[in-house]
């Protein structure tokens, strides 16, 4: 019976054991930080909990709730126009400039890191320079522009028809070059003899594009559309310097809704709920996308 027992000691090698002791440090960080807070927000979005009163168990009176509530559904709609509209844009205007600078033009490196730049900033500074550029007062240094060829101020973040436009700008121009780097990525990794068959066959450009270049494409356009969506769903801080989630609800997201129920009005099982629906939706939406892309539905 010992001989078994030593015989199972010795099976656990040393290295795995240095691999675990490396690991755990990571390891627990990722469970106390980030699976159990997804646990306990499940179990939170079950109960009402004021944050200064003990949590009670409602059962899914939250989602009932959810399912009347009028500002839910206004900020569902607005986070999915900013999504829908923005990561479609996003995405196309991305390739367009990784094409274009993946060319061999002169001083490519610098346009491609004055490109990229705007990626590195965080949302709230990119918010914050953006802010006084679209000032709708007429002193703001776009209106000024304008003002030269003869149009009158817009106000890009005090009118409702303007609000949500001028937030999809400025997330395209912040995410443009981070896209662009994975599409130029994807591009200098597809293969030359591809190219060289069209050539030979007499293929033109346009054609190229879209019976080569697109298709091979396809798991980097599937990467950035999964990245994009996440992210434009997610939107919070740059509504927030912008708009703060105005005029009158045009530009308040799903995130905003959830800090502003949990943070400001202390209702954390109803923003737990909240957030898992989010969650579910971006999951569903991802899911679809990933399924069309292994079907071959993009050839």
């Amino acid at each position: 019976m010992s001989s078994i027992i030593s015989g199972k000691k010795k099976s656990i090698k040393p290295e795995y054991i240095a691999a675990a002791i490396f690991l755990l440090p990571n390891l627990s960080g990722f469970l106390v930080f980030t699976v159990w807070p997804l646990i306990y927000s499940l179990i939170l979005s079950f109960m009402d909990w004021g944050i200064l009163n003990k949590p009670t168990f409602i059962g899914v009176n939250n989602y009932i709730d959810i399912a009347k509530d009028g500002n839910f559904w206004i900020c569902l709609r607005n986070t999915a126009l900013y999504s829908f509209i923005k990561v479609p844009l996003n995405l196309f205007f991305s390739l367009l400039l990784a094409i274009l600078l993946n060319k061999a033009l002169r001083a490519r490196n610098f346009f491609r890191t004055v490109a990229f730049l705007p990626a590195v900033c965080s949302s709230v500074a990119v918010g914050v320079i953006w802010q006084p550029l679209l000032e709708s007062s007429g002193n703001g240094l776009v209106n000024h522009i304008l003002g030269f060829v003869g149009i009158s101020p817009i106000p890009f973040l005090s009118s409702t028809a303007w609000a949500m436009p001028s937030v999809i700008f400025v997330g395209i121009w912040k995410e443009l070059g981070y896209f662009m780097v994975i599409y130029l990525a994807g591009l200098q990794g597809l293969p030359k003899t591809y190219y060289e068959a069209a050539a030979i066959d007499g293929s033109g450009a346009v054609n190229t594009f879209f019976k080569i270049t697109l298709p091979l494409l396809a798991p980097t356009t599937f990467f950035a559309f999964v990245t994009s969506l996440i992210g434009s769903f997610q939107i919070f801080d740059l509504t927030s310097v912008l708009t703060n989630g105005g005029p009158a609800n045009a530009t308040n997201t799903l995130v905003m809704y959830i800090y502003q129920n949990g943070f400001k009005w202390f209702r954390m099982g109803y923003a737990s709920a909240i957030a898992l629906i989010l969650f579910l939706i971006i999951f569903a939406v991802t899911m679809i996308q990933n399924k069309i892309v292994n079907n071959g539905a993009v050839e």
